[in-house]
């Protein structure tokens, strides 16, 4: 069976994230903390999801700054609480204050440099470690297709080792579960789908596979090494012999390194025209990374991500 539906042309890019937005919208506005949002771009997604009922931004920068940028891309202030604080590294433990103060249930970017925000958060005494490492997951929608597809890690761990994968597999699977769907079906991306002892990748999946049979990973269906038409292709899979239950079928797609993984996110959203939201998993609240480049609407999408799974981690915790 394939994840391409025979009446695949209904499913645009935004079906997946519109039927998120509806839902986050409904379940009721999560409070975040919008660190350093003193540009226009950042301030203005923060706001467009607290119209759409999704997040309570709490904005945390120099007030000076974000009146400014609010003022010259005319957007309205009111009623949206401001934490003052004079650089983007104060703002990260300013948000990080409110977290444990239970003010906010998750971190987002604003205008300040993705280093300086994760910097604050992996610190031993930031408070936010958990006992899994920190990863990030891409969600897209792709045209076509009725499920999302999820790529990990592309923003985070650069060259990861095999524990470090098991816990980006492990937090994947967590999230895909936290946003409502099914037990998801996991593919360990190579170049080929036998073991070969020159590329490193394929010995990595073979092991997470073997992990996943005894428990160590849960939640989900998972085989590698797996090549990405095969992966995602029922076609490609059955020509290829490839008898298993994720083969051609793949909801989550693990990516070897950063460097592939931004390789096929970015060719998916540039020659694809896939949208997409992004979120950092493993910490006690979910981070929402934004770019810079990124539109009003690749923000909201991540932002209906970051509401979903914070919800979600509430319950967990009771």
């Amino acid at each position: 069976m394939s994840t391409v539906a025979p009446d695949a042309a209904q499913f645009t890019n935004r079906t997946i994230f519109d039927g998120l937005i509806a839902r986050a919208s409904a379940l009721g506005a999560v409070p975040y903390a919008i660190i350093w949002p003193c540009e226009a771009h950042a301030l203005a997604g923060a706001l467009q999801a607290a119209e759409r009922g999704i997040l309570v931004p709490v904005l945390v920068g120099d007030p000076t700054l974000i009146s400014t940028a609010a003022q010259e891309a005319g957007l309205s202030l009111a009623g949206h609480r401001i934490v003052e604080a004079a650089t983007p590294a104060l703002a990260v433990k300013r948000g990080i204050e409110l977290v444990h103060g239970g003010e906010v249930h998750g971190l987002a970017k604003g205008s300040l440099h993705t280093d300086t925000l994760m910097h604050g958060v992996v610190a031993q005494e930031s408070g936010l470690r958990t006992g899994r490492r920190m990863s990030h997951v891409f969600v897209m929608g792709v045209a076509g297709r009725s499920e999302p597809v999820f790529i990990t890690d592309a923003a985070i761990n650069i060259t990861p080792d095999l524990t470090t994968k098991q816990h980006i597999v492990q937090n994947a699977i967590d999230l895909h579960q936290a946003l409502g769907f099914d037990a998801p079906r996991v593919a360990i991306l190579s170049a080929v789908e036998t073991l070969n002892p020159k590329i490193q990748g394929t010995l990595d999946a073979a092991c997470l596979s073997k992990m996943a049979e005894r428990g160590e990973i849960t939640g989900g269906l998972i085989d590698g090494p797996l090549a990405l038409d095969g992966a995602v292709d029922p076609t490609a899979a059955k020509i290829k012999n490839l008898t298993s239950p994720v083969a051609g079928r793949a909801q989550i797609l693990v990516v070897p390194d950063l460097e592939a993984g931004n390789i096929v996110v970015k060719a998916l959203s540039f020659l694809g025209q896939a949208s997409s939201g992004g979120i950092v998993l493993g910490a006690s609240v979910p981070v929402l990374l934004t770019s810079r480049a990124d539109s009003i609407e690749a923000r909201l999408d991540s932002a209906a991500l970051g509401a979903l799974y914070a919800r979600a981690l509430k319950e967990q915790a009771g």
